[in-house]
């Protein structure tokens, strides 16, 4: 008989059912989350031991890891394999997953046309991002407002469509292409959501957690306008630039227009440096590359190899190929130089491996540098071969106070051996010699000389015509006679559209001073000196 004290057996085996589902649960929540927790190989195992019910549950999860992990396995799980994913793509979600995660970044990516970087970076992408931080807003601007707007109006289908699988829902009060917010699972409005705007147009409201220009240029006749690039540059500035909460993002993705076009301006800024680069040219040309390639190599190679890229070199002409497809914008021609003295000439630092060289120079154009101001300071270095062939090897050019040109000359002399350091004496030759000195004595008392003989210290008059000084070379030039190791944009930008009565830009007199040196070592005339210790005996 059962008792009022005494529990009944039976009863005291029954639970509440909701009780037990809510166990149930967080049983597999728990396990779930350690499921995650392993690595590949772990999780295969596990699966290759289970029933079919529960490789039916474990593929769901794998689903979900798939959808959380990057803007392009979201798109290849969500479009059934049709989004394809490439290398290039891949750079490009590592640095929207690194955002994610919340690092504060700028990032300038560089790339041909054609090549995906619209499609994963302002689209795929931000709609990853929200499904990550629902909370957070979103900035997509580009050249056109209504380009903006198409990129608006995608992710704003894509959350009508596939939202239930991402976590995404829209606020029914704010649903337009242009500007809407984020909801929750109950339909309350989110702190999140995503605006568009097109270059010169307003971005007013709220600010913007990341901010995403694609294409800020639409065409060659934008980026060659002043007009233009002054006002992206004033919308940059003022605009953009002030919409970014205290945190946040900013992403650049363009192919190259000019030298001056947004990304130019963007890496001779004052916080240049703050910023990340992938430079990505259609055909690796550096052994820098992001990616790693090798020089030569393609970056899309299942859909662009190089006979397709050949063709298209073609078709567009070498200074679009070199702007748009290999980032390096060239203006057009002047009156010394031609472009094809350059590229029909030009060798890979592969094949100069196996180039004997009798002389190496190093020239410097401080252009008055021995003040304290960051003027552009031409550092270019070159070399001769026993058949008299000359090379291009190094152009450092850049800002530099004297502080730093003197020894950034001598760690250049440093790195190639050079025997002689070309100066103009025009502007304070004396004071030049001696920064010069004083930074080989400076590095040489920290051991970076490396014990190695100070170069020669040869001035150079420039008071003659630029054109006395610069036809001469571009002749040989003309003759096939010089190369450039590898590529020198900046540098042949200035040759080619530089005509006798301008100002001679720096970068290009150093390295006219560099080869008019080692042109004729025979003459006095082209500013050749003897050197005292006999440290070139043998070697002319």
């Amino acid at each position: 008989m059962t008792t009022a004290t005494t529990p009944d057996p039976d009863l005291a085996t029954l639970a509440d059912p909701d009780d037990q589902v809510a166990e149930e649960a967080a049983e597999y929540l728990r396990l779930r989350d350690e499921y995650r927790r392993l690595n590949r190989a772990q999780r295969r195992r596990i699966a290759a031991c289970a029933t079919r019910e529960v490789r039916a549950v474990l593929a769901q999860i794998e689903r979900e890891m798939a959808l959380e992990r990057s803007p392009g396995s979201m798109a290849a799980i969500l479009t059934d394999g049709k989004e394809k994913q490439a290398r290039h793509l891949d750079l490009i979600d590592r640095v929207f997953r690194d955002i994610a995660r919340g690092h504060s970044r700028k990032v300038l990516i560089t790339m041909p046309p054609r090549h995906g970087k619209s499609r994963r970076a302002a689209r795929w992408a931000p709609l990853w991002f929200l499904s990550r931080h629902p909370d957070r807003r979103v900035m997509i601007a580009s050249y056109s407002a209504d380009l903006a707007d198409d990129h608006g109006r995608w992710i704003r289908d894509a959350i009508n469509t596939y939202g239930p699988h991402i976590g995404l829902a829209l606020h029914s009060g704010s649903k337009a292409a242009n500007r809407f917010d984020l909801a929750d699972k109950d339909g309350n409005r989110l702190e999140g959501g995503l605006v568009t705007a097109g270059v010169g147009g307003g971005l007013t409201g709220k600010g913007a957690h990341l901010a995403i220009v694609d294409d800020p240029i639409k065409d060659a006749a934008d980026a060659e306008s002043p007009t233009m690039r002054r006002r992206l540059w004033d919308w940059w500035t003022s605009v953009l630039n002030t919409r970014i909460e205290p945190g946040g993002s900013i992403i650049v993705i363009q192919t190259r227009w000019h030298e001056q076009d947004l990304a130019g301006k963007i890496l001779e800024g004052e916080d240049a440096d703050d910023w990340i680069r992938l430079d990505l040219p259609a055909i690796c040309d550096s052994d820098d590359d992001p990616l790693g390639r090798e020089i030569g190599q393609p970056l899309w190679p299942v859909r662009y190899g190089i006979k397709a890229l050949d063709k298209i070199r073609r078709a567009v002409g070498e200074r679009v190929w070199w702007s748009l497809f290999q980032q390096k914008p060239r203006p057009l021609e002047g009156g010394v130089w031609k472009w094809p003295w350059i590229t029909d000439n030009r060798i890979t630092p592969m094949a100069f491996r196996g180039v004997d060289l009798t002389r190496t120079v190093v020239s410097v154009d401080h252009a008055g540098g021995d003040s304290d101001t960051n003027d552009e300071v031409g550092l270019c270095a070159a070399g001769r071969d026993h058949a008299g062939e000359m090379y291009v090897i190094a152009d450092r050019s850049g800002r530099m106070g004297a502080d730093t040109w003197g020894h950034e000359t001598c760690r250049l002399a440093i790195e190639l051996r050079a025997d002689a350091i070309i100066v103009e004496d025009n502007f304070g030759g004396d004071m030049a010699r001696q920064i010069i000195r004083q930074a080989w004595k400076e590095l040489a008392e920290h051991g970076e000389t490396e014990g190695m003989l100070m170069p020669a210290i040869i001035e150079v008059h420039a008071k003659k015509g630029k054109r006395l000084r610069a036809e001469p070379i571009a002749q040989v030039y003309s003759q096939g006679q010089i190369h450039h190791v590898g590529e020198f944009p900046r540098l042949e930008g200035q040759m080619v559209t530089w005509i006798p009565g301008m100002d001679s830009p720096d970068r290009m007199d150093a390295c006219v001073h560099a080869l008019t040196e080692l042109a004729d070592p025979t003459q006095e005339g082209l500013g050749t000196q003897h050197y005292s210790d006999q440290r070139l005996r043998g070697r002319r």
